[in-house]
């Protein structure tokens, strides 16, 4: 049995952070019915590149969800949602501020329907506050909460990361933890309640090691001068071949080995000075050191020294990692008509329940016929609800 096997999940959400909260809980059981608006499909559904007739994101984002379409701006639809909601009782939704209020599925109103609703709105900045109603994306919830103003170099422009940061740190992992919290509460007490999930909020609490230091002691962190925003030698070195190598070797211990496998004792002799010329030598030292190697020429020499020193691998060399492999992070999930697709597993291991990857992403509208049943229609019911565009 999977551990979320009793929660039924009415997904409102589009594009990422919404969909990878509700593919997660999806792969460890969760029954998510997802909800599309037909003739306006998730974007997602239009990004290549595809595989298996449907782009590639979104087969991997809506895995193992059932799909319906309906439009939300007719009656017949808003209605539909209302009796949805009496079994799929937690609601997932990211749309801006009082725009499910308006159609008249917000939180107040389903909660008349189903006092145990848990209803969980995802926002670049939440349900309250002067930027309530902005729109955003990844890069301005970063850089709105402060976690841009001391990553990357000095006189260099802002990183910008290949992953989504506020997206999913902030918005997919927050929501699923107040889900789950809120599924908790209400076994004790059997309220349901609203969560509201502020992506901006939630990588402003990413700030944790440095934003800490500045709210209680007053030190702001700045650019390349903390011990772990490039302040210090735990940094990424160019290799001969122009690749990339990480060291970490922050303790004592992974310290001294790093030292000597690099540059001998000469080497830790410098490093262990602690004063600021000795520090920014010993860092100069280390690059130039590191240079003369390629990456591989440094993976093997540390393949076998715990020093807390790896490759920059691409993603492609990820995939083919013995650690990522062994951990079962490359999963095959079923493709509609036989075959599977490789996709990312999901990272989080139970002794007593295994994930549950039942199919790629399914075509909009694809589950419509199990409103049927649902909501106990008859033939020419669904024929009529069909006929005036409410599904598709």
């Amino acid at each position: 049995m999977s551990v979320l096997n009793n929660l039924k999940i009415l997904d409102l959400s589009t594009l990422l952070p919404g969909p990878f909260a509700t593919m997660m809980l999806a792969d460890l059981g969760a029954d998510v019915l997802r909800v599309e608006a037909p003739g306006r499909s998730d974007l997602v559904r239009e990004l290549a590149p595809f595989a298996d007739g449907t782009s590639t994101k979104h087969a991997m984002l809506n895995r193992s969800k059932k799909s319906i379409g309906l439009d939300l701006k007719k009656p017949q639809a808003i209605e539909i949602v209302k009796k949805l909601v009496q079994e799929y009782d937690i609601v997932v939704e990211q749309f801006r501020p009082g725009v499910l209020d308006r159609l008249g599925i917000g939180y107040e109103a389903l909660k008349a329907v189903n006092p145990k609703v848990i209803f969980c709105s995802i926002t670049g900045y939440g349900q309250t506050g002067p930027y309530r109603d902005r729109g955003g994306h990844d890069n301005n919830y970063i850089s709105i909460s402060g976690v841009n103003g001391y990553s990357g170099r000095e006189g260099q422009p802002t990183p910008l990361m290949g992953t989504q940061i506020a997206d999913i740190a902030g918005g997919s992992m927050h929501a699923v933890i107040g889900l789950l919290a809120a599924v908790n509460h209400r076994h004790l007490t059997g309220e349901g309640q609203s969560i509201d999930i502020s992506m901006t909020d939630a990588t402003f609490t990413l700030n944790a090691m440095f934003g800490s230091d500045y709210l209680a002691a007053g030190v702001e962190p700045q650019l390349e001068k903390g011990w772990l925003n490039g302040g210090t030698f735990y940094d990424y070195y160019l290799t001969a071949d122009n690749r990339n190598l990480s060291v970490g070797s922050l303790e004592p211990h992974f310290f001294k080995r790093l030292c000597l496998t690099v540059g001998g004792e000469e080497l830790l002799a410098l490093g262990s000075q602690q004063d600021t010329d000795s520090q920014k030598r010993f860092k100069q030292t280390l690059a130039e050191a590191i240079k003369q190697k390629t990456l591989q020429e440094w993976t093997d020499l540390f393949a076998d020294k715990d020093a807390c020193v790896e490759p920059v691998l691409t993603f492609a060399e990820a995939c083919e990692n013995p650690q990522i492999q062994a951990r079962d992070m490359i999963v095959d999930v079923p493709v509609p008509g036989g075959g599977a697709q490789k996709q990312i597993g999901t990272a989080i291991k139970f002794s007593a329940a295994e994930p549950t990857y039942q199919h790629i992403g399914s075509e909009l509208g694809a589950d419509n016929d199990c409103l049927q049943s649902l909501l106990d229609l008859s033939d020419s019911e669904i024929s009529e609800l069909k006929a005036s565009g409410v599904f598709g």
